[in-house]
């Protein structure tokens, strides 16, 4: 029988371990990641205990459109649901495609009855990682999420190809300029307005579509590419901000900073040196650096971080707390911003324990004197929650997906 786990999960959004087995084993599998496109206009609306009780009906419907199926993984994080099945797309299309006509259909919640929309994003594959699945799914569901029109929409899945042969084409996509750059808003809670921007890489692949961020690390990985890429990353996101209008010409830009970047003696320098001849200013830009990207050579990362912030741009830890976490390197680090890793963010409202270490995160950064930056927040329970525990800013679909800079005008414009 299939397997169906009700409970948030404890990591937010790790793939299942069955997702892993059946890979392993050489099955072909297809991972579907739904979002109730109105959740939060009903919460708003008809309260809490509404919302609550709509996502319990929706599970009841999934259960009944798998009735029949012998094999499946269920998990859901609030109104997100992620359906796993060992089957080809082709296979399992029949099963996403009546779960989005069962989810279309009215819900009677006491008295209330309401229509919920659904955004589908779906990825299949074979002979992958069960994360680079499971990441898939989540671009083409931020695809799906940005589809103008009311009714739901499925984004199809990119058709794999072996990481290998992408390694090859990056070399001609960076040449080409197929990595675009599309910016995430990042809103300060409270006042809720957007502040800053994080710079998120798409590759345009003219065979594949748009790929996601964790396609195009993985191959400029094998490729060896990882310094080529940061730099055309770092120089497309400042061309867009020195060009952006008046609206948007006090937004603070971020970039992601690898720890491939920090191996380079001269990294800050030509960092600094990029900037200027930008336009931008240096206060401006943040460098975004995982925890694990600071392992290798703490010493080093640090006197690099340190030429960077002293050469007026700013520093973030990304990802904090869920990897290498140590508070003895945050009192040596010259750093502006602890970012919480989403996979604790979107759990704070059903996982106690995640709470606490969110919790803990934003008054070990109050204390230090940074400020704190959530990542993937949806609902606005986590973004309520999170305001009232002290973090200063937030980022996710709440606000915006990751947009272009007409899409970052028109949003703003309409704040």
């Amino acid at each position: 029988m299939g397997q169906v786990n009700r409970e948030r999960r404890r990591d937010g959004g790790e793939a299942s371990p069955a997702i892993g087995a059946w890979l392993t084993q050489g099955s072909e599998v297809t991972i579907a990641i739904v979002a109730l496109a109105s959740f939060e206009i009903i919460n708003a609306a008809y309260g809490r205990e509404t919302g609550d009780r709509l996502v319990d009906l929706a599970l009841e419907r999934f259960d009944r459109v798998l009735s029949a199926t012998d094999e499946f993984d269920l998990s859901r994080a609030g109104p997100v649901f992620t359906l796993a099945l060992p089957l080809s797309f082709e296979a399992a299309h029949p099963l996403i495609a009546a779960t989005e006509f069962a989810l279309a259909q009215p819900f009677v919640v006491g008295a209330t009855t309401v229509h919920v929309g659904t955004r589908i994003g779906v990825a299949a594959g074979q002979g992958e990682e069960a994360e680079e699945l499971l990441a898939r799914a989540r671009t083409a569901l931020a695809d799906a999420r940005v589809l103008d029109g009311a009714t739901t929409r499925i984004a199809p899945p990119a058709p794999h190809r072996p990481i290998a042969q992408l390694a090859a084409d990056l070399h001609r996509a960076i040449e080409r300029d197929e990595i675009a750059v599309l910016f995430q808003p990042q809103v300060a809670l409270g006042s809720n307005r957007i502040t800053g921007v994080e710079a998120l890489a798409r590759w345009n692949h003219p065979e594949l579509g748009e790929l996601g961020a964790e396609t195009l690390l993985a191959a400029s990985d094998r490729a060896n590419l990882g310094i080529a890429l940061s730099d055309h990353i770092l120089a497309r996101a400042l061309a867009s901000a020195a060009t952006w209008p008046t609206e948007l010409s006090s937004l603070r830009v971020a970039v992601n900073v690898t720890a491939t970047d920090l191996s380079r003696p001269d990294f800050a320098e030509r960092f600094l040196a990029r900037v200027d001849e930008s336009g931008v200013a240096r206060a401006r830009v943040t460098a975004e650096i995982t925890e694990g990207g600071l392992i290798d050579d703490l010493d080093g990362a640090t006197e690099l971080l340190t030429t960077l912030r002293d050469g007026g741009c700013r520093v973030a830890i990304d990802d904090f707390g869920t990897g290498y976490s140590s508070l003895a390197y945050l009192t040596a680090l010259p750093v502006d911003y602890l970012k919480i890793d989403l996979r604790l963010t979107q759990s704070i409202v059903g996982d106690r324990r995640h709470r606490v270490v969110v919790e803990g995160i934003i008054a070990i950064a109050n204390a230090l004197g940074f400020e704190t930056i959530a990542e993937g927040v949806e609902t606005e329970e986590q973004r309520a929650l999170l305001e009232a525990r002290g973090c200063t800013y937030y980022q996710g679909f709440l606000c915006s997906g990751a947009i272009d800079s007409a899409g970052l005008a028109r949003l703003i414009g309409a704040a």
